[in-house]
């Protein structure tokens, strides 16, 4: 059908958006369905311009259901965090980017959350993805005058509270390959410590599913160690700790299936070439959609 191949055509984009502003692989697939059907249910399947139409459409369900998700959301086990974008490792090539993807990553995801519905909406349908005012005041009924007050107090929020991070691709990849290696490697702690920066933040996001830390970790030397008996704990002819791209950067996925623990890392690199952040998802609610290949 027509309006199928149209649609499809902006399912991608309909998917960046939905997650962006939700911080939900999950959340974001049921608004970009919910889309679908509200697309499909149009007289003639089309509308003057169906870009505009979706993006307004799914942006719309998906801050219905942030202001749903509010109140779940802080009686939440320990932090929050998004659930993980998990891609396969990006080869050398085409696909391959000298940046990072800052406003999908874990960091800029779990800022978003200490904002309002509204304010989140704004920000990233226009900073994100240059939607116009006005087509963000339908989306949130409110006037473009408003919509451009919302956007400028999230916009100052994410950069006061933006972390330090290089947007250089190589430099993150051979960051998360130094700490991979201290940790398999016996978990060495000098190399930890060589990788980390001294007020790196390790956060863990368990949900109250899974033992997790339920307060940020702060310091290398705290880092380092909680990391070592981390890996300690695994059976080691099961463990796997795996390169994969988590959240638009080089990360590491752990498959731990033998022992029941799956689990996503995702980090923030300094200008220095040091780690500054680590945020692990252990809650296996948020790791359903991940797809990893047997041992």
């Amino acid at each position: 059908m027509a309006e199928t191949a149209q649609f499809e055509t902006h399912r991608s984009h309909l998917r960046a958006v939905a997650y962006r502003i939700t911080g939900s692989v999950s959340d974001a697939e049921d608004a970009v369905q919910e889309a679908w059907l509200r697309w499909h249910a149009l007289d003639d399947g089309t509308a003057d311009n169906p870009r505009a139409y979706l993006t307004t459409t799914v942006s719309r369900i998906c801050y219905d259901q942030l202001t749903s998700a509010r109140a779940r959301r802080e009686r939440y086990v320990g932090p929050w965090l998004p659930e993980p974008l998990v891609t396969a490792p990006a080869a050398d090539g085409p696909e391959e980017r000298a940046t990072l993807d800052e406003s999908v990553s874990t960091a800029v995801l779990a800022l978003l959350e200490n904002l309002t519905p509204a304010q989140r909406t704004a920000f990233v349908l226009h900073d994100v993805f240059d939607v116009p005012f006005p087509e963000i005041a339908e989306t949130l009924g409110k006037s473009p005058a408003a919509v451009r007050q919302l956007a400028s107090q999230a916009r100052k929020h994410v950069r006061d509270g933006k972390p330090r991070r290089t947007v250089d691709r190589t430099e993150h990849r051979r960051a998360v390959e130094s700490f991979l290696a201290a940790v398999t490697g016996g978990a060495d702690l000098d190399a930890l410590l060589t990788v980390l920066d001294p007020q790196v933040v390790w956060r863990s996001d368990g949900g109250g599913v899974v033992t997790a830390a339920r307060k940020p970790l702060v310091g290398a030397e705290r880092v380092a160690q909680f990391a070592g008996r981390l890996y300690r704990d695994f059976d080691p002819g099961t463990l796997r700790l795996l390169p994969y791209e988590v959240n638009g950067a080089p990360g590491l996925v752990l498959d731990a299936r033998a022992d029941g623990w799956t689990g996503a890392f995702s980090f923030t690199v300094g200008a220095d070439g040091r780690i500054t952040g680590i945020d692990v998802v252990v809650n296996p609610e948020k790791l359903r959609h991940l797809d990893i290949p047997a041992m």
